[in-house]
């Protein structure tokens, strides 16, 4: 039996070629892309126009309407009138057809103006109305 007279090399991990092949990849989908926009551009297309009705995206969250009790309406922390909160409503609907609308009360004034700002709401066109209260725990 023959004795090893030598010691073997150690292995060892060559990344060259993994490397080569990785840029190869990034220059091909880089290639790929400028050529895909190149084309696109040249094709003899107009595009239509549209009126501005709304927009494309989500409503969002849900407006804020707060009546103090000094009967004082503000609208996105805004002070505003019934007349005004009505057109403003009536605008943001216009783009958001969905739009929720939260009604914030103060607990010892009149119900009177909450009762104003819920018609206002109404001739606004705003169906998704919301009142907020605070929940009182259960007593034990």
């Amino acid at each position: 039996m023959p004795l090893k007279t030598h010691l073997d090399e150690q292995p060892t991990l060559n990344l060259t070629p993994m490397i080569d092949i990785v840029f190869l990849l990034v220059i091909f989908f880089m290639v790929g892309t400028k050529f895909a926009e190149l084309e696109e551009q040249k094709i003899g297309l107009r595009v239509p126009e549209v009126t501005s009705r709304g927009a494309l995206t989500a409503a969002p969250q849900r407006r804020i309407v707060n009546v103090y009790r000094d009967g004082t309406i503000t609208f996105d922390r805004a002070p505003v009138t019934l007349d005004q909160l009505t057109a403003r409503l009536a605008a943001v609907h216009g783009q958001y057809d969905d739009l929720g609308v939260l009604i914030r009360g103060d607990a010892r004034g009149e119900f009177q103006g909450v009762a104003a700002v819920l018609n206002a709401c109404k001739q606004a066109g705003i169906r998704d109305l919301g009142i907020m209260v605070l929940p009182v725990p259960p007593k034990r």
